[in-house]
């Protein structure tokens, strides 16, 4: 005859055992979730390349321009002097784009004569928009780019040529403007490249 007391269920026992299982269960899955979620979160030099950009503006002088880096391409800041924008208006008939009617290549408030915040502040991205190469800053006025040249920028790879507003000319192989970045200032001496003025 079989022993009734071996068929009785201690309850209490599995009840435990069943708790005890699921927390090891549980741990275990957490364990093995945590690298896993934290690889899919962006690196700290990916983030940093994301990251909006500082530049001091008090040593730019007038018709000079320095070059930064912000999301692994060149970014262009250049100090218009009064000459260089009394100029911009004499290149319009030769440029592809000369009102900005392509009006992804700038922010809104970029949409201007000078596609700038500050007339004299030019910021531009550094790429070439035929083909991603960088052109070659040309500001002075004629010199090896002939006499008609009122300064800008030269592509040497396949030609093409771009104004002190970054405004391409007709007749080159790129057909669109060089693009302007989001920026704001920070006080009267400090650019921030990737920051929305409209969200400063």
């Amino acid at each position: 005859m079989a022993n009734h007391q071996d068929d009785k269920i201690d309850k209490k026992k599995r009840s435990f055992l069943i708790a005890a299982t699921t927390v090891t269960g549980a741990i275990g899955a957490g364990a093995i979730a945590v690298p896993f979620l934290s690889s899919m979160t962006p690196s700290e030099r990916a983030k940093a390349a994301g990251a909006p950009v500082e530049v001091d503006l008090s040593k730019i002088e007038a018709g000079s321009m320095i070059t930064t880096e912000w999301r692994g391409q060149p970014v262009w800041i250049i100090n218009r002097s009064k000459a260089m924008l009394d100029d911009l208006k004499k290149n319009d008939p030769n440029l592809s784009d000369p009102n900005l009617d392509v009006v992804s290549q700038q922010p809104s408030y970029c949409k201007n004569a000078t596609r700038s915040l500050k007339p004299n502040l030019l910021v531009l991205v550094g790429i070439c928009t035929h083909l991603g190469c960088s052109p070659t800053a040309k500001l002075e006025m004629q010199g090896d780019m002939g006499e008609n040249w009122n300064g800008g920028f030269f592509c040497p790879c396949h030609g093409s040529k771009f104004d002190l507003s970054g405004r391409v000319y007709s007749g080159v192989p790129a057909s669109k403007n060089l693009e302007v970045p989001p920026y704001s200032f920070e006080g009267d001496n400090v650019l921030v490249i990737g920051v929305d003025s409209e969200a400063a």
